[in-house]
C-alpha cells in the first residue's frame, strides 16, 4: 500500500530537529526507550502515553480520475509535552502550547511541509494536565491532518 504518512512523519521530525526555537525540547519520532531526563518533548507519531494504544497515524484513500493515483486523507498524532519540577500547571500548560505553536507555525508557513501534492494543517487539539512524581505536566495532543496524492 502506498501512503504519504511515513514521509509526513519524517518531515515533521526533521522540522522539529531543525527548529532553533525548540532549544531544550527533545524531538522524537514516535515512542523511544531512553533515560533522557528532558522535561519538554515534541513527539511525532505518538501521544506520549506509555499505557496507551501507540497509534501514530490513520489514513483513508480513494482512487482519482487522474489515472493510477490515489487521494489520501491522513491524520498524524503529535504530542507537545511540558513537565515541571514543581506544581505550577499554569507554566507547564503555557510551555506545551508554546511547543505546539511551533508545529502550527511550520504549517502556516508551508501547508505542504515542503512535500509535493500535499496540504496539511492542525485538525484538532486536546489538552491534558496532571500532577506527577516529576511535578506538573501538560500534554497538548495535536492532530496534524491533511490530504495528499499518491502515485
Amino acid at each position: 500500500m502506498v501512503s504519504r504518512v511515513p514521509e509526513v512523519i519524517a518531515q515533521l521530525v526533521a522540522l522539529g530537529e531543525a527548529d532553533k526555537e525548540l532549544h531544550g525540547v527533545r524531538v522524537s519520532d514516535g515512542p523511544e526507550v531512553t533515560g533522557d531526563a528532558a522535561l519538554d518533548w515534541l513527539i511525532v507519531g505518538f501521544d506520549g502515553d506509555p499505557s496507551g494504544d501507540f497509534e501514530a497515524a490513520q489514513s483513508t484513500s480513494v482512487g482519482t480520475d487522474l489515472g493510477a493515483g490515489r487521494e489520501e486523507d491522513w491524520q498524524v498524532t503529535v504530542a507537545a509535552i511540558a513537565q515541571r519540577g514543581d506544581t505550577d500547571v499554569v507554566t507547564a500548560r503555557a510551555r506545551a502550547y508554546e511547543i505546539g505553536g511551533r508545529v502550527a507555525a511550520w504549517l502556516q508557513a508551508d501547508p505542504a511541509l515542503g512535500l509535493p501534492s500535499l496540504q496539511a494543517g492542525i485538525g484538532a487539539t486536546r489538552l491534558t494536565q496532571d500532577q506527577t512524581d516529576r511535578g506538573a505536566q501538560a500534554v497538548l495532543l495535536m492532530t496534524v491532518a491533511g490530504r495528499a496524492f499518491t502515485y
